[in-house]
């Protein structure tokens, strides 16, 4: 079927794992700039907007009658802190992200944390901006465009300038 997607996309995860998110209505995704609607309204904004004020709203009353007797499962309310990754020692000396920023969440395969540059700018309230990959931590991207350059000189690390003679 085009244009749907199933999650959670993994076959299975580690104890210390999130599966990809899932995407909301009216969001923007933020590698394709594409907004996505709701499936039963227009397709025009003011229409999304008429249907998202007609979804009846939950009262505190009836939102802990449904919750009442639930509980968090221990799978999740016991979860072990992130550990921070290790970082050894680069062969030639070079900038290692890992030893500028705090780990905030590790899932689909990278390391979460804010971005450096996004709260120069006063972004990145979530602090998830900055994936940063596990399996070889050279390799980092700010969600919301930042580029290599910007986050080095948040650091205070910027990027070398090469001379060619």
């Amino acid at each position: 079927m085009d244009g749907i997607e199933i999650f959670p996309r993994q076959d299975e995860l580690g104890s210390d794992e999130f599966g990809n998110a899932i995407r909301a209505p009216l969001g923007i995704h933020r590698a394709n700039m594409h907004r996505y609607w709701f499936e039963d309204a227009g397709n025009r904004l003011d229409e999304q907007m008429a249907f998202l004020r007609n979804v009846k709203r939950l009262t505190r009353a009836e939102l802990e009658t449904f919750t009442e007797g639930l509980s968090i499962p221990e799978s999740v309310a016991g979860r072990p802190p992130i550990q921070t990754p290790s970082v050894p020692a680069s062969p030639n000396g070079g900038f290692q992200i890992l030893r500028h920023v705090t780990v905030r969440a590790r899932r689909s395969g990278n390391y979460w944390t804010r971005c450096p540059s996004c709260v120069e700018q006063g972004r990145d309230r979530a602090g998830d901006n900055l994936a940063i990959s596990i399996a070889d931590p050279r390799f980092y991207k700010c969600w919301a465009g930042c580029t290599r350059e910007m986050i080095r000189a948040a650091l205070g690390q910027p990027v070398p300038q090469r001379s060619y003679r």
